[in-house]
């Protein structure tokens, strides 16, 4: 008899789709060069719509949904890695049309695959997940535009996934961070992160004028729609926005002012297909500059059994910070 292990399992109804906590067995998942045994994964926005069946995120049921996860190599047809490889996988489809990380074993192909740093634990790397790495890919895309400590940047999504550890990394790399949010009840928890300014989304909601005031020389935005157009037009003369999601709107509702009169620059930073060696260049600068006590702050641990009732609260925008799942 196969050897069985648990997986939150997606399978088609007429209805749309069921999530459930099953036994499944190696024959349920895809075939692929690598078979990793999955001690962490984490749950992130896109997962919430996948659980709800929103979004049509899951493109292949029945499947195991989850984005991303980090583990050790059980097996390898691939000379990149051997058993016992302590490996991290984000992206790449993974979780929408290919099985993911809500299970205690995945099939994936070794290219997908990111040896982690030495000292670098397969809890913390979930503590950074998908949202942790687009955090830092948001922040280098900044440097690289030529953005440096002492900079005002603004975080816009702050107490979330993505917006929490670019707080902490914009912070802990000297920059004086400003953290938009529609909680108040989070500024603390802000503020215990390093942000200097706590900022009212209500502020940001309609669209503003073309050309604001300048406040700022960078941002990471992970909204969209109104609040990216508010945030492109308060940025300074040379400054440039990074941005990364679409949590509020798909919609852009601004005018090429801020390009044009401000020299702005938009930076497009997406972490599903970027280059292996652009992540693994991330995942060292992560375990450089963030400690236990960064992890501690931003993550909270749940089972695979609480994941679907907390599918509406992360996509309500009332899940902090980083949620990591303990297989």
């Amino acid at each position: 008899m196969s050897e069985t292990f648990n997986a939150l399992m997606a399978r088609k109804t007429d209805a749309g789709q069921t999530i459930a906590l099953e036994k499944i067995t190696e024959a349920d998942l895809p075939e692929a060069d690598v078979t990793v045994d999955i001690e962490y994964s984490s749950f992130n926005y896109k997962d919430g719509l996948a659980l709800k069946g929103s979004s049509r995120i899951l493109r292949n049921l029945p499947m195991v949904p989850g984005i991303d996860f980090a583990g050790t190599v059980r097996s390898s047809d691939s000379p990149t890695f051997k058993a016992g490889d302590r490996v991290v996988l984000t992206g790449w489809g993974v979780g929408e049309n290919w099985s993911g990380g809500f299970s205690q074993r995945a099939r994936v192909k070794s290219e997908w695959l990111v040896r982690l740093p030495d000292g670098f634990s397969t809890r913390q790397a979930m503590a950074v997940g998908t949202a942790g790495l687009t955090a830092m890919l948001c922040v280098n895309a900044l440097e690289r535009h030529g953005l440096s400590a002492g900079s005002d940047v603004l975080v816009t999504g702050a107490s979330g996934g993505v917006g929490s550890v670019a707080v902490r990394l914009l912070a802990r790399l000297g920059y004086k961070v400003h953290a938009l949010t529609g909680r108040a009840s989070e500024a603390d928890f802000l503020h215990s992160l390093g942000a200097s300014e706590i900022v009212s989304r209500e502020i940001y909601q309609q669209v503003g004028k073309p050309l604001q005031s300048e406040k700022w020389l960078g941002a990471v935005d992970t909204v969209g729609g109104p609040i990216l157009a508010n945030v492109l037009a308060s940025t300074a003369y040379g400054g440039a926005v990074a941005a990364c999601g679409l949590a509020g709107s798909t919609d852009l509702p601004t005018t090429v002012f801020p390009f044009i009169l401000r020299n702005i620059a938009l930076l497009g930073v997406d972490s599903v297909m970027c280059p292996t060696a652009t992540r693994e260049a991330a995942w060292t600068r992560l375990h450089e500059l963030l400690t236990e006590e960064d992890f501690a702050l931003v993550t909270s641990e749940v089972t695979l059994e609480e994941l679907p009732a907390l599918a509406d609260a992360i996509l309500a925008g009332k899940v902090r910070g980083r949620t990591v799942v303990a297989m």
